[in-house]
């Protein structure tokens, strides 16, 4: 099966030499990781089937949050650390999308933009949660950056899994309709606001187009039922890449790459083919800047407010909160080589028989 990989380890030499001396660290230390992920260059384990009389290999995963082959096991462990966030409550999809006019000033300053997106969104949003018209109380907020469409162009937005309800002034809980949280319209102006004044003090607001100040900006919200569900939901977003192997196509002679995609206002299935320097440039710019971290959480969720977070958890009648484990499917993936633990009993993939451990394999030193 083609993979993300194939396609680095093939024409990536010839995209850094072309593009090296513009390209961030991040974005190098990216493209290493994935051409070296899973091959004997990051060590591993060899195994001994005796059905076959042979030896089998099980090489290191890269653990780049960026690799299409790491990340099932990331977002099941994230996933089961979200239990004691749960509410015996209804919950919200609340997306905010950054318009195309600021588009090339977030690429160009990935880092505080993208800052400045998370701290603009979560305030306007729990302000106007905080209108009595509305829930009138703090609510619990986690999201996640995403910044990449389906065809791989640039997209930044987050994605918020809000509290259908929150904790008042005087210490009740006061829950949100059932499919009605706060209205868009004035959310998205509060967001469109407090992102301008957010621009303003760090010094990038004259590089805007001053034209997106007048335009309506997108914000959606939507229902997405209990909170297990909401949070498994949301799992995915966290740990998936741009891309996934699972939707290369082919890579041809001509070096040329196919992938499919849904379209997001049809779901039809459709291609999308570009020439292989293309591919590696869109899939590159939605690697996230060196310790970026792409979720956070606010409201009751907020570590410091964890307190008021039993206080809502009482009132809603659920003090011996006791949820069963869940788990996400990212991808799926082979035992041998695709990203399965080393505690997991690993079968041939010939033959099906238990492998027995024969040794480690060592690692070679990286490259700079």
């Amino acid at each position: 099966m083609l993979e993300v990989a194939d396609i680095f380890r093939l024409h990536g030499p010839a995209y850094r030499a072309k593009f090296g001396d513009r390209m961030l660290p991040s974005h190098r230390r990216a493209m290493q990781d994935i051409e070296q992920g899973r091959t004997a260059a990051l060590g591993g384990q060899v195994y001994f089937c005796a059905q076959c009389q042979d030896q089998r290999y099980s090489y290191h995963s890269c653990k780049n949050r960026n690799c299409p082959k790491c990340g099932n096991e990331q977002a099941n462990e994230w996933l089961n650390q979200q239990q004691n966030l749960l509410l015996p409550t209804h919950y919200f999809l609340v997306t905010f999308t950054l318009p195309q006019e600021l588009r090339p000033l977030a690429r160009s300053n990935q880092k505080t933009v993208y800052q400045l997106l998370f701290r603009a969104s979560s305030q306007a949003l729990l302000k106007l949660a905080q209108d009595p018209r509305f829930v009138g109380g703090q609510i619990g907020m986690v999201g996640v950056l995403q910044t990449w469409t389906r065809d791989l162009h640039y997209h930044p937005h987050i994605h918020y899994i809000v509290t259908g309800g929150g904790l008042t002034p005087q210490g009740t809980w006061r829950s949100s309709g059932k499919d009605f949280l706060v209205h868009e319209k004035p959310l998205a102006i509060i967001f469109r606001a407090k992102l301008r004044d957010e621009l303003k003090k760090c010094g990038l607001f004259v590089s805007v187009d001053q034209r997106v100040w007048k335009k309506d900006w997108v914000v959606d919200c939507e229902p997405v039922g209990n909170g297990a569900a909401a949070f498994k939901y949301l799992a995915p977003y966290i740990f998936r890449v741009a891309l996934s192997n699972r939707r290369l196509r082919k890579l041809d002679q001509a070096g040329n790459v196919t992938f499919q995609y849904n379209e997001s206002a049809t779901e039809l299935i459709k291609s999308c083919t570009l020439s292989a320097e293309e591919f590696i440039r869109r899939f590159l710019q939605h690697v996230l800047p060196h310790r970026f971290v792409k979720v956070r959480y606010y409201g009751l969720l907020a570590p410091r407010h964890r307190h008021l977070l039993i206080q809502a958890r009482e009132l809603l009648g659920d003090a011996s909160h006791n949820p069963a484990p869940a788990t996400v499917s990212l991808n799926s993936q082979s035992a041998i080589g695709n990203g399965q633990s080393a505690m997991t009993t690993l079968r041939c993939p010939h033959c099906g028989q238990p492998l027995t451990l024969l040794g480690p394999l060592k690692p070679k030193a990286r490259s700079p």
